[in-house]
């Protein structure tokens, strides 16, 4: 399925296949007519329940991440005012472990002080990483 907006990354389109074994990824959405920027994560998957001869077993999903544009509010609201087609939506960093992701996504966000300039969505900068989790 080709998405009107796809993700780029290392400037190809990033699609299912590209995935391999990795977790997620770090990316940087750009709204083109404003040029605000957002940074944020995503996982490619995500464990899901179903009924299985009366016992419940969980598998792995894959998540909605071709068409994710954030979570931030004002980031949604102009998704939804500019519409989709004005917006940039770039992968940074594909990530082995979700550790690794909370990381370099908590990186770019300080790295930039995102919370310091109105050029950017980002409101708040949640992270919780231990060392063990980045060593991959």
């Amino acid at each position: 399925m080709t998405y009107e907006n796809p993700w780029v990354y290392r400037a190809k389109i990033f699609e299912t296949d590209d995935i391999g074994d990795n977790y997620g990824f770090v990316y940087i959405i750009t709204c083109n007519k404003t040029g605000k920027l957002y940074i944020g994560k995503k996982f490619f998957y995500f464990m899901k329940t179903r009924q299985v001869n009366k016992k419940k077993k969980r598998y792995k999903a894959e998540s909605d991440w071709k068409d994710y544009y954030g979570s931030n509010e004002e980031l949604k609201k102009d998704v939804e005012k500019y519409g989709k087609i004005n917006f940039f939506r770039q992968i940074i960093h594909v990530c082995k472990t979700k550790g690794t992701c909370n990381y370099y996504e908590a990186k770019e966000q300080f790295e930039r002080d995102v919370l310091l300039s109105e050029n950017y969505y980002n409101g708040w900068i949640q992270v919780k990483v231990q060392r063990s989790h980045i060593k991959h």
